[in-house]
Parts: C-alpha cells; structure tokens; sequence
C-alpha cells in the first residue's frame, strides 16, 4: 500500500470545483485511488459523491492511498495537485 499524506490546498477545501478538479484528475491517473480523512473510512478518489462526502477543509490533511501498479507516480501527481491547489493538473507533474 503506497500511501501520501497532504494539506488541502485550496482555501474552500475540497467543495464543488476543487472536487471536480481532483475527482477528473484521478480518473485521468488510471489507477485506482482512495481518499480520507486520517483515520477516517477510505472513499473512491473517482466518485465526486464520495470526495464531496468527506467534507475536506482547507489546511486540512487528508490521506491518499493505492496498491496498483504505477501507485507511486500517481499519487505524486494527486498529492502535488491537492497541496498547491492548482486548477488543473499539469502534464509535465
């Protein structure tokens, strides 16, 4: 289990756009990917029912998490998006 611990990026957390933003790129990333709060129930990072549901703060951590193959690339890139609260991911992260 590959694992990254991130600080929510953008100031309104993870609601509406930013959601959409993370929900498409972790779809985009072909891996299969889980969300939460730490110590909290893990939730499908693809479902933006899911991610909406955790209710993710600004400043706040949350955890990623994968056992597939390519897991470690993946999550950089999630994790990187999630931290810096970009409006889309860059091909080049």
């Amino acid at each position: 289990m590959v694992e990254r611990r991130v600080t929510v990026g953008w100031a309104e957390g993870l609601h509406a756009r930013p959601a959409s933003i993370f929900v498409r790129a972790a779809t985009a990333s072909g891996v299969p990917v889980t969300i939460a709060k730490p110590d909290g129930t893990p939730v499908n990072a693809a479902s933006m029912l899911a991610v909406l549901g955790l209710g993710a703060q600004g400043a706040e951590e949350i955890v990623l998490a994968s056992e597939a193959d390519g897991a470690e690339a993946a999550l950089d890139r999630l994790a990187k998006l999630l931290a810096e609260g970009l409006e889309e991911l860059p091909e080049t992260v």
